[in-house]
């Protein structure tokens, strides 16, 4: 059966009328699912993407001198400013008792780097218990809503390649205690060809396509489902939640709904807020916060120019230091605003990668060096967009360990080490002594669930000085 002629000709006016070359080879099914997701994307924004990050010259490098750091509030050092802050998160404590703050983890990401098939969610890595990567978030969340007498609702980004296995995991652990969870999924752009701009197919019957980026989120929340029932955004003002809490599913040790974040957030009635840390060193793969011309705004660490990452202040620390980690509080009016007629306010990116595609000789081919451009949206660039805003810097021991790699850096067995760490700590701080190496490291795994204690203050009530510790605890 040929193709309708609506879509030959819709094709054809958007010069991609190449997508049906291997239409004859299909069968009717998968002919049904190609049209599907031809029918999927909006060619129009597709043209548009092509002729600005494609076919025309892309914008020059940010100029250096209308770069400058940003101001941030630094962590506490002194007693009054331990003071201050503890005041503060009162603020925040009163904004979750009054169940005005919702919880989105974007978790669209698979385990493939890490050796690991299934949602990158799904992941073991409680050194102790070998609970995943959502157990331990999960139970923050119950933990923080238990606490605060009201529970907090979770709003987790899949992808379509992962949906259907996240949802099933929370089924079959009961949503781990959880009051409410919602799944919804991230919205997808073609690849297209580097040169020609052409989209491209990774199998005969299939587009290449791919996330269309962590900015992609706020246009996923607004989206309503196929069957016309409320979007998140319109069940998260049914429920009267304000603020959402958004981090990444990759790393345990968020601080989910932090109190005193949100407690500076709401004081300084803003609109988006950034945890940040300082920068180890020039070239650490993180976005930095600045000031460009006067207005905030995140460079990625991939567009920073050498001279800038490398600046210093007189006493040899970097001037722009401010990295962002992926925390941010956002108000859903804010997000309201930002997502016109289903549109999203935020400008694309473009990212060089090696992308399979099926050549015109139906073969699939792999290429060695990058072929292909993909389109993406950052969450971040909603900053310059903020009427108010706050950036609140948080210790990197405490709540940044992400993983990323199956060994090194970023690996396993760096986050189960700062982990165990951390716990250790907790304990230190409760009177009970805790076996080190020399380097200060834990020599195996220490855990305490979310449920048993949420911080150091937390666990200084359940646990006795005398606690004797010679081996892996687990405490839940």
């Amino acid at each position: 059966m040929a193709p309708d002629r609506s879509l030959v000709e819709r094709l054809a006016r958007h010069g991609q009328d190449s997508l049906l070359r291997w239409w004859d080879d299909l069968g009717p099914a998968a002919q049904a699912a190609l049209v599907s997701e031809i029918n999927s994307i909006d060619l129009d924004q597709v043209d548009t993407l092509i002729a600005q990050m494609v076919k025309a010259d892309q914008p020059a490098s940010i100029p250096p001198e209308q770069v400058e750091p940003i101001e941030v509030f630094r962590l506490p050092k002194t007693d009054g400013e331990r003071v201050a802050r503890r005041h503060v998160a009162e603020i925040g404590d009163n904004a979750l008792a009054a169940g005005e703050v919702g919880v989105v983890i974007v978790a669209g990401g698979s385990g493939t780097r890490l050796g690991f098939e299934g949602p990158k969610g799904t992941y073991a890595i409680g050194s102790v218990s070998g609970a995943s990567l959502f157990q331990i978030h999960a139970e923050k969340i119950v933990a923080m809503g238990r606490r605060h007498g009201k529970p907090l609702p979770l709003y987790i980004m899949t992808s379509p390649e992962n949906h259907e296995a996240t949802a099933r995991f929370f089924a079959e652990h009961d949503n781990f205690g959880l009051d409410h969870v919602r799944f919804f999924v991230q919205g997808q752009l073609p690849a297209v060809d580097q040169t020609t701009g052409q989209i491209l197919l990774a199998a005969k019957g299939h587009l290449a396509l791919s996330p269309d980026g962590h900015g992609g989120t706020l246009t996923a929340l607004a989206a309503r489902p196929a069957d016309g029932s409320p979007s998140c955004l319109d069940e998260l003002r049914e429920r009267g939640i304000r603020t959402l809490f958004y981090f990444q599913v990759d790393n345990p040790l968020v601080q989910i709904a932090d109190p005193a974040f949100l407690g500076l957030h709401r004081e300084a009635d803003a609109e988006l807020s950034f945890k940040v840390i300082e920068k180890l060193a020039p070239d650490e793969k993180v976005g930095v916060v600045v000031r460009v011309d006067g207005h905030p705004q995140v460079i990625e660490y991939s567009d920073l120019p050498t001279e800038l990452a490398e600046r210093r202040e007189p006493d040899g620390s970097l001037a722009l230091w401010a990295g962002s980690i992926a925390v941010h509080i956002l108000e859903r009016e804010f997000i309201e605003r930002l997502v016109v007629d289903g549109g999203l306010q935020l400008p694309f990116h473009r990212a060089i990668k090696k992308v399979s595609f099926i050549d015109d000789s139906g073969k699939l081919v792999q290429p060695e060096t990058p072929n292909a451009v993909k389109f993406e949206r950052f969450i971040f660039d909603a900053l310059p967009q903020a009427r108010r805003w706050t950036l609140v810097e948080t210790d990197r021991a405490v709540e940044f360990e992400p993983l990323k790699n199956a060994t090194g850096p970023d690996s396993p067995a760096t986050v189960r080490q700062r982990m165990s760490d951390l716990f250790a700590g907790w304990l230190e701080s409760s009177g009970v002594r805790v076996p080190r190496r020399n380097d200060g490291s834990v020599p195996f795994g220490i855990e305490v669930s979310p449920l048993f204690a949420l911080d150091a203050e937390e666990l200084k009530s359940k646990v006795s000085p005398g606690l004797v510790i010679d081996g892996p605890l687990y405490l839940r």
